[in-house]
């Protein structure tokens, strides 16, 4: 359970069911919803102006965690099933959703080209479960990349090819969802924050499931995520803190990741590699980051309790009235909010 309750209703119509270069667009021609978290008051304009609101000196920190295909069609006994990766635990080895249903420990599931994987056990909550794959390393990978999909949700029309869950500069393979707030970015976008003075950083969280089928959705507390932080990142970010300029993170993944690794009020980070599982909330006091670029979340998301670290449930529910009013897109391909 989450520790708020959020309560409104995303109209059909809002929900983005195309990427923006679908629809004759720029990936950066979407909207954006600038939300003062001080003050609750909203601005409205487009992402390709983002640069209007950074000041030189500020450091924005970047995912660049790669979407890899990650739905799969599988049999087990002659029966057909689909397989969502979830996380990986160690090599060859992946916690996965199973639908429609879990399966025992022990059971065989028969893949593409003869390949199989083993139950072999739960995962880190219910409904995933741990199985170890046939293939390991850069054979599973590329039977990955051979065989599967993306991740497709209710809302989506079309099967969408992988190139369309990409971030401009991803480079690191491994999130199963893509880390959707920075898509609108283009390297134009990115070029005009340079320009101007910011500093751009880089890390990776790989995405896990966002949403288990039939209206389960993870457990904040047992959501474990997989990061990295270059240790160049951490100086940049130490730097800012002592200079007095802020930290803008592009998605709740790299809230989750530097906030993991903070080590002290003050912005000092671990670098390396780690496993979050860290539930930032409204009882979160956040240590790195002082705003935020992300999407618009289904009131179910736990996303929503980590935005209310960075700015009051109130004000944000206020500001999703408004999107819903001026009819901004939901979901990875819609429209962006930048709270700060």
């Amino acid at each position: 359970m989450t520790d708020t309750a959020f309560s409104f209703t995303i109209p059909d119509t809002l929900n983005a069911s195309e990427p923006a270069e679908y629809r004759g667009r720029n990936r950066e021609d979407v909207k954006l919803m600038v939300l003062d978290r001080l003050t609750g008051k909203t601005r409205h304009g487009e992402f390709s102006d983002i640069s209007a609101y950074f000041h030189p000196g500020d450091v924005l920190v970047l995912n660049r965690s790669r979407t890899m295909p990650s739905q799969f069609q599988a049999k087990v006994l002659g029966e057909s099933y689909e397989m969502r990766l979830a996380r990986e635990v160690e090599d060859g080895v992946w916690e996965v959703l199973l639908l429609p249903d879990a399966l025992k420990i022990g059971t065989t599931i028969t893949l593409a080209d003869g390949y199989s994987a083993e139950v072999v056990g739960e995962g880190s909550e219910s409904p995933l479960q741990t199985v170890k794959f046939e293939l390991a390393g850069e054979k599973l990978l590329s039977f990955f990349y051979q065989y599967g999909a993306p991740v497709y949700y209710e809302y989506i029309t079309e099967p969408w090819p992988l190139d369309a869950y990409q971030t401009v500069y991803s480079s690191v393979p491994g999130s199963v969802e893509m880390t959707s707030a920075g898509r609108p970015f283009s390297w134009r976008t990115l070029n005009a924050l340079r320009n101007q003075g910011v500093q751009i950083a880089f890390l990776e969280l790989h995405t896990s499931l966002s949403y288990y089928s039939h209206n389960r959705w993870p457990t904040p507390s047992s959501h474990p995520e997989n990061y990295h932080i270059p240790k160049e990142t951490t100086e940049m970010i130490e730097r800012a803190a002592r200079e007095g300029n802020r930290v803008i993170a592009a998605g709740t993944t790299v809230v989750r990741a530097l906030e993991s690794a903070a080590v002290s009020p003050r912005g000092t980070l671990h670098y390396g590699k780690g496993v979050s599982r860290l539930y930032i909330d409204r009882h979160h006091e956040l240590k790195v980051v002082n705003g935020l670029i992300t999407g618009f979340h289904e009131p179910e998301a736990s996303h929503l309790d980590l935005l209310t670290a960075i700015v009051s449930e109130k004000y944000l529910m206020e500001a999703y009235q408004v999107a819903i009013d001026q009819h901004y897109l939901w979901h990875e391909f819609g429209d962006i909010n930048l709270i700060m």
